[in-house]
């Protein structure tokens, strides 16, 4: 099984949900760093729809300045926009296999896609 990772190295919750997918033999992991390699708007919608998240519940808060700049109230494609222009708003990691999208917090919430 492949599994694609959005990674910050940077992240304990990143790190500790990269080890469990390195730990797992039947796994093919690839890892993307998402604030050297962004994803697009629409990557990111895919990636949400496919979680069953929203956009707004894949933002990122905590050491950035999405609520100064009124993203906690933007519409998705809004937020989907900031995002791909500035990849520190994006909540980390996901994740993505054949089985689906998480966003990994909790780290073992990826299990639920392996």
């Amino acid at each position: 099984m492949k599994a694609t990772i959005w990674h910050n190295p940077k992240c304990g919750t990143s790190r500790k949900t990269l080890a469990i997918l390195e730990s797992l033999s039947k796994v093919e992991v690839e890892v993307i760093e998402y604030l050297k390699s962004p994803p697009t708007a629409e990557k990111l919608a895919q990636l949400y729809k496919d979680a069953g998240i929203s956009p707004n519940e894949g933002l990122r808060l905590r050491g950035t300045d999405a609520e100064e700049r009124g993203l906690t109230q933007a519409t998705g494609t809004e937020v989907l926009a900031a995002m791909a222009a500035d990849p520190n708003l994006i909540e980390r990691p996901i994740v993505e296999t054949e089985k689906g999208v998480r966003l990994c917090r909790p780290q073992d919430i990826v299990l639920e896609i392996l």
